[in-house]
């Protein structure tokens, strides 16, 4: 797809008498608003903003961006760490607007419009005592999340978001809308659990609801980084038989300017293990107390607290405007030796927004068929989401770098990767989030549904 630096004004002035949202352009009050995305690492101009209030507005984008032959990113909650989300000089298909959430509580299911973020979907079903797995920063956007897969803290109870996910609308590359379910094409339901944004916009979707909360056991034990060897020993026999309820992220990282941390433990570096118990409270004290009571933890926050709570506990290490990259993969266990490399490179944090996040996998993830969805690395053991972050550009190129030596020190264990903890890393590495056979199933539903690879700015899979 071509790309264009300007576009004609009377053509835009016709979109508007079709298009029900706001149109913006380089010269327009909010463009700069309207542009950004989370990582602010990534400064993109669009030549067009297209604010979408609806599937009409959606469609009308769609060919617009065909028939002026602009590259087009889509955008829904923006917090793509590549900022795919966001193009040069083409036109940019805002979700944004797209803000419905419906529940329906005795049928337990919801529906939620392509714009809303984690937080506003969390809000809506906690009312219920009701939850859509999902991430783990509330200003995530729901279909960048859903796409991918949908790693969370309550998947090893009740698996990924995708596989709560119902149903789905989808405009395709030609303007044209669908469904998509299990009764009705069921081969792109099929790619959309998992194959990301390639196949079309997703402006609907409709998930099946579980019951958690309003009260969990959750929140992070925190011990000095020198005990890591020790701890990560324990941690790793302690969730070997652990029940699906549990679910934990290990992190690295330096204690945050927070006002829950004690002011003397501020920058020091620090192991955690971040808990939650997606059962009876009761049941989560007991089984967490083994845990809180290991060596000499040098801060505790792991206690009874609402799910909408737990939620944003990782929000004030991931604001809008910093600079963020990221290395992944999948590891199968936490072998010796890659506890010895956890420990030696987590050693060499200095930044003190970089951290280390390693998910625990497993329970319900992994008693799913592989091949029930695009989605590939349900076996995995464990997933590295290695952050190599700054406040600002000062400083970035070494923590990206630092990112990149802990990755290659693991490449020995490297199993899978969950995509959407992918940068730009090219063809190859996308092939190896999906598997040679799923890539070739899904290039086949490119050729299908995206001949032209008009969605090409995602985790590409080229139709050719």
């Amino acid at each position: 797809m071509a790309q264009s630096t300007e576009i004609d004004g009377v053509a835009v002035d016709e979109l508007q008498t079709s298009f029900r949202g706001d149109l913006v352009l380089p010269v327009d009050a909010g463009y700069d608003e309207h542009r950004r995305v989370w990582n602010g690492s990534i400064d993109r101009r669009p030549a067009l903003i297209a604010r979408c209030t609806g599937v009409a507005d959606v469609r009308a984008a769609i060919r617009f961006a065909r028939s002026h032959n602009l590259l087009a990113a889509v955008r829904g909650g923006g917090h793509s760490f590549p900022g795919l989300s966001v193009c040069d000089d083409g036109m940019l298909i805002d979700l944004g607007p797209m803000k419905g959430i419906r529940v329906d509580p005795e049928a337990r299911t919801v529906r939620v419009q392509a714009g809303v973020l984690l937080g506003e979907l969390d809000r809506e079903t906690q009312e219920f005592g009701l939850a859509v797995p999902s991430g783990v920063v509330t200003h995530t956007g729901v279909a960048g999340l859903t796409l991918g897969g949908g790693i969370g803290w309550v998947m090893r109870k009740h698996g990924l978001t995708i596989d709560q996910l119902l149903s789905v609308d989808v405009v395709t590359a030609d303007g044209e809308l669908v469904k998509a379910s299990e009764n009705e094409n069921a081969d792109l339901f099929w790619g959309l659990r998992g194959g990301g944004g390639n196949f079309g916009i997703v402006t609907d979707f409709e998930f099946r609801l579980v019951s958690v909360g309003p009260y969990v056991m959750a929140g992070p034990v925190f011990w000095p980084m020198e005990d890591a060897p020790e701890v990560l020993r324990f941690y790793r026999d302690w969730i070997a038989d652990c029940p699906d309820e549990l679910m934990t992220i290990a992190v690295q990282r330096r204690a945050p300017a927070l006002p829950i941390v004690p002011p003397e433990l501020v920058g020091k570096l620090v192991l955690g293990v971040t808990a939650c118990y997606a059962g009876p409270i009761e049941e989560g004290e007991q089984v967490l107390r083994p845990l809180k009571e290991f060596g000499s933890p040098v801060l505790d926050l792991c206690q009874p607290k609402p799910f909408l709570e737990h939620q944003r506990t990782f929000d004030p290490s991931f604001p809008h405007g910093w600079h963020y990259y990221v290395r992944s993969c999948d590891v199968a266990a936490l072998s010796d030796d890659v506890i010895n490399i956890v420990v030696e490179h987590g050693r060499r944090i200095t930044s003190p927004v970089t951290s280390v996040a390693l998910w625990q996998m497993g329970g319900a993830v992994g008693r799913i068929d592989d091949g029930a969805t695009a989605f590939n690395g349900r076996q995995a053991g464990f997933t590295f989401n290695i952050n190599g972050n700054s406040k600002t550009a000062d400083g970035f190129a070494a923590e990206r770098q630092w990112a990149r030596d802990y990755w290659s020190a693991l490449a020995p264990h490297h199993t899978s990767v969950y995509v959407n903890f992918l940068m730009e890393e090219g063809e190859e590495r996308v092939r190896h989030a999906y598997g040679a056979a799923k890539y070739d199933r899904l290039k086949a539903l490119k050729r299908t549904y995206d001949p032209t690879n008009f969605f090409s700015l995602n985790q590409n899979i080229k139709p050719g």
